[in-house]
């Protein structure tokens, strides 16, 4: 906090070349609000992105801040206050600022109860907001309105829109839906995780999905209590309009070539979940690059079925996230996979006891991947032993190493392979927590 309260004012003195400055969860105090008060006042200051997150910012300081932008808003583009105490009065300045036709904010994120406040100023100058993110706040009926007449307004341009645990009914999850379907062109990221859809929300984001003006790249529904009949809905969709997807929380199947994430993670996809999945996987439209199941109650004969998909179609996939599932035997499809010499993984993550099979799999292609995480796993000494051998091979460029709580004892062949010139420039991050290395640990320092 200190460290950060003494460079303010140093900056005052040469702030015109300053574009990002990032506080964030510092207690900036009485002296450190006053001191980038005067920062934000003066107006050779051309700041565009000022991050504030959790700075134990009270409302009278909040209040100081937002006057300040309030007097220089035609640079800031990013704007984060979340987890700070605003209150009404910083509220009604941020409202301002927003209505204020010089303000080009195009991020902001808050997660205040007078969110109600900023949607209704939002109304009035909708053009410049690129991002917006009101997660974390209890989105009643009144402020789902507020939030549909922005997104129906044919000036907005939003690009991303995050509403993570808002406790959103169906019905609110279906009236923003239904805002988005009737302005659908800008959308790329919409995330509505920990929320109920319900049918009527569902049935609406499937519309919006299979609308061909629908440019979505990311959805995030991870944890929305989607039954199997709504997720085969979705993929449905997202079968007849899949160019433009690169994330999603949820199973699509009608419009894939745009998909390039997908997260349908702690939802129960259940059998014809799996099978509408697999279909999108085998179309040859389909560009997914990131796949997220994880906790998904995936069984030994569903993993073989999305194996089999992402035999048929697997040059495109970088990450693939299996964890918390029952994967059992389906383990050794995914070797099939791996072996694969068009297969382009670079980033897995399982929690299979079948780990063995996999690394030794790796061993036979091991080019591309980026990052492994095996954590929570017995793989004990022996698969160590094993993943030295994909270390140590020529052509790995492993950068990221995940071992966390996998019962290993002895890290001699570990340290003995990181030591190789030909690995130590490729591997930036090794999480080796939760083991009983005990005195052979020392070998790693």
């Amino acid at each position: 906090m200190a460290a950060a309260v003494m460079t303010l004012p140093t900056l005052k003195s040469n702030p015109s070349h300053l574009r990002e400055l990032n506080l964030s969860q510092n207690e900036l105090g009485d002296t450190g609000v006053k001191s980038l008060y005067d920062l934000l006042m003066n107006p050779q200051f051309k700041l565009e992105k000022l991050h504030l997150f959790d700075c134990s910012t009270t409302e009278k300081q909040c209040l100081i801040l937002t006057s300040a932008l309030k007097s220089n808003p035609s640079h800031l583009r990013e704007l984060n206050l979340s987890w700070n105490e605003l209150g009404d009065s910083g509220v009604k300045n941020l409202s301002d600022l927003l209505m204020n036709p010089q303000c080009k904010l195009e991020k902001l994120d808050i997660t205040e109860k007078q969110c109600l406040i900023l949607t209704s100023a939002l109304k009035s100058n909708p053009s410049h907001l690129r991002e917006l993110d009101l997660s974390g706040n209890q989105i009643k009926n009144t402020i789902v309105n507020h939030l549909c007449d922005v997104l129906l307004d044919s000036h907005c341009k939003l690009k991303r829109l995050r509403l993570r645990f808002c406790d959103m009914t169906d019905e609110s999850c279906s009236a923003v839906n239904s805002a988005l379907k009737s302005n659908p062109s800008h959308l790329i990221d919409l995330d509505l995780s920990g929320n109920k859809l319900g049918d009527s929300g569902v049935k609406n984001l499937s519309d919006l999905l299979m609308n061909p003006q629908c440019k979505l790249e990311e959805i995030h529904l991870c944890e929305c209590s989607i039954t199997e009949k709504q997720c085969l809905i979705l993929t449905s969709a997202l079968k007849s309009n899949p160019s433009h997807l690169r994330e999603l929380n949820i199973t699509l199947k009608s419009n894939p070539s745009h998909l390039r994430e997908l997260d349908l993670s702690e939802n129960k996809l259940g059998d014809s979940g799996v099978k509408n999945l697999s279909d999108l996987l085998m179309n040859p439209q389909c560009k997914l690059e990131k796949l997220h199941l994880h906790r998904c109650r995936i069984t030994e004969k569903q993993c073989l079925i999305l194996a089999l998909a992402l035999k048929s179609n697997p040059s495109h996939l970088r990450e693939l996230n299996l964890s918390r599932n029952q994967l059992g035997d389906g383990v050794e499809s995914l070797c099939v996979l791996l072996n694969n010499s068009q297969c382009k993984l670079e980033k897995l993550d399982i929690t299979e006891k079948q780990c063995l099979i996999l690394t030794s799999a790796l061993k036979s292609n091991p080019s591309h991947l980026r990052e492994l995480d095996l954590s929570w796993n017995q793989i004990k000494n022996t698969g160590v032993n094993h993943l030295c051998d994909v270390l140590k091979d020529s052509h790995c460029k492993l950068e990221r190493l995940s071992l966390n709580n996998c019962g290993i004892t002895d890290v001699s062949s570990l340290t003995q392979s990181l030591t190789n010139i030909k690995t130590l420039p490729f591997l930036k991050e090794l999480d080796l927590r939760n083991n009983m290395i005990g005195d052979s640990k020392q070998q790693l320092t």
